[in-house]
């Protein structure tokens, strides 16, 4: 079956939107793309910083809380209504509880109507950045706290089965998208 959802899971300034860009120009359907970071940025206001929401600290440690927790998993299994209802789309997300976080999805690919829904073809990807290459993109981008991507570069990646890993420490992100693309169809 062909996958409908794919998944990529990595630290921050690892590459992660990039392969997404790349993968809507490169797979021949229409794919939506969702992510964490737009995921944080739809949150009011008064849950960032809090300990009910998420709060990230000045030197890149993020916490989330059960406010979080409960609008997130309201969140996945939106995604995967959409998916069930047809679409087809790419997730960009940061498993800052490695498996367990992987297991929240599974959790939401579970749900649905009824006693037996219906199965969601998924890609699992881990997206790989070497400590120091994530750090240095995360300085050049400006937008994150210093510090976060090598907090997250092997973390996010603790017990988390995979389908395929791609690595964007020497690859560019188009040659990632590629090989992603390629195991979407059914090609090794």
């Amino acid at each position: 079956m062909t996958s409908r959802l794919i998944i990529l899971n990595g630290g921050s300034s690892s590459g992660k939107s990039e392969i997404v860009r790349c993968l809507q120009a490169e797979l021949p359907d229409q794919w939506l793309a969702f992510g964490c970071d737009s995921f944080v940025d739809a949150l009011p206001a008064r849950m960032r910083e809090s300990d009910s929401g998420i709060a990230i600290t000045t030197d890149g440690d993020v916490s989330i809380g059960a406010d979080f927790l409960a609008l997130e998993a309201a969140w996945r299994e939106g995604i995967v209504a959409m998916v069930r209802a047809g679409a087809r789309v790419v997730i960009d997300d940061v498993f800052l509880g490695g498996s367990a976080s992987q297991q929240r999805w599974r959790k939401a690919l579970d749900a649905g109507s009824g006693s037996a829904p219906l199965p969601v073809p998924v890609l699992w990807v881990g997206v790989r950045c070497a400590s120091g290459v994530a750090a240095r993109r995360e300085v050049a981008r400006g937008d994150r706290a210093l510090g976060m991507a090598a907090a997250q570069a092997d973390v996010v990646h603790e017990g988390v089965v995979y389908d395929l890993e791609v690595d964007t420490s020497h690859s560019e992100s188009l040659a990632c998208a590629r090989a992603i693309a390629a195991r979407v169809h059914g090609g090794e």
